[in-house]
């Protein structure tokens, strides 16, 4: 009984501490990690850097953004705009990112189930 009642007065705390993954998705990106941002992709990535589009793999999408990351070293990174589409079950967010003084537009649609996203496309272009 007394583990129970642990368990019922800790399981509050624990789920307000369990960080948001739209704020873990820009923080990564404003870092310019794309190991914590692979984190967070679909079996497939829909990539699209700089007009190269590609369907990629977890392992490829992750070694394109590092690539882009290593060239353009993040300075800074705003979120504009977020939002949800088709339902409840998609969401997307825009942001600018500066990098080598030249400022990036970066969208990401992400596939929500719960409280867990799941990027299934990034695309940055020159803003």
């Amino acid at each position: 009984m007394k583990k129970l009642l642990f368990i019922l007065l800790i399981a509050p705390s624990i789920a307000m501490v369990t960080p948001d993954n739209l704020s873990s998705i820009s923080k990564a990106i404003s870092k310019g990690d794309a190991s914590a941002l692979s984190q967070f992709f679909d079996d497939k990535v829909e990539v699209s850097i700089l007009d190269d589009e590609n369907l990629l793999d977890k392992a490829s999408a992750k070694a394109a953004l590092e690539k882009f990351f290593t060239k353009n070293k993040p300075q800074s990174y705003n979120q504009v705009h977020d939002g949800t589409s088709k339902g409840e079950g998609s969401k997307y967010t825009i942001g600018n990112l500066k990098a080598n003084d030249i400022t990036y537009r970066v969208y990401v649609y992400m596939k929500v189930s719960g409280k867990n996203h799941t990027i299934q496309e990034i695309s940055i272009s020159e803003d």
